[in-house]
């Protein structure tokens, strides 16, 4: 890594959802997910410009009033329900470079629909990103409650079932089963050359940076919006 590499916290926040409408400008204890990204890293220690992409004039707006940059909107082939987030990220390193002059060392992605998560989670993923020498990217896991070793099946259209995963040896209790984890979207880590090189995020080196459960809820429906809300008002 560079010694004062240039490091961008973004929101990627389209307009469109079909789980749950206007689902970024939702404000859970006051304030609007985007709102609550934008907040979290504006907070994060070195970071020269906090931009938020997105299609959306409405959030753009909503991004402004919180002091984020809004400098280019997000091209609507990059907004659909089935764009690969990798794209989105790429069009914001290229444009950002086209503007300022300066290339994107670092990408932290901020992702609106993780409102529950902390400052100091991010941070942690970011530090662990700084000690490690190979990193392409640092991911949030959180440990999964279900296990594919052990109690997730696949439904075949006969209504048969089976392990997703077959293992060596059978495991009567989920406490023996191999310890597995859920991909969460509070943080991404990301070298901007290595998002511009591959069309995959987990295709480099990839390690992952471990947060609760109580912070990792990732906003999709109604429900989920509740839950949050719900979580919100325990403290």
């Amino acid at each position: 890594m560079k010694p004062n590499p240039n490091i961008v916290a973004a929101v990627f926040a389209r307009g469109g959802s079909k789980g749950l409408p206007g689902k970024n400008l939702k404000e859970l204890g006051g304030v609007s997910l985007v709102g609550r990204a934008v907040e979290i890293a504006k907070s994060i220690d070195g970071v020269s410009e906090v931009l938020v992409s997105t299609d959306s004039d409405e959030i753009a707006n909503e991004a402004l009033k919180h002091g984020a940059l809004v400098p280019f909107m997000r091209p609507i082939e990059l907004s659909q329900d089935g764009s690969p987030e990798i794209d989105a990220w790429k069009h914001m390193i290229n444009q950002y470079s086209a503007l300022y002059k300066r290339e994107i060392d670092i990408l932290i992605s901020i992702p609106p629909t993780a409102p529950l998560r902390r400052v100091e989670d991010v941070k942690g993923a970011l530090g662990l990103f700084s000690s490690l020498a190979d990193a392409d990217l640092v991911i949030t896991i959180t440990k999964s409650i279900r296990n594919p070793f052990f109690d997730m099946v696949t439904k075949y259209e006969d209504s048969k079932i089976e392990k997703v995963v077959e293992a060596s040896g059978s495991f009567h209790r989920r406490q023996d089963a191999p310890t597995v984890f859920d991909i969460t979207p509070v943080a991404y880590i990301a070298k901007a050359e290595f998002v511009l090189e591959n069309f995959h995020l987990l295709n480099g080196n990839v390690y992952g940076y471990e947060v609760p459960r109580s912070v990792s809820l990732d906003i999709d429906t109604e429900e989920d919006f509740a839950y949050a809300e719900f979580l919100e008002m325990q403290g």
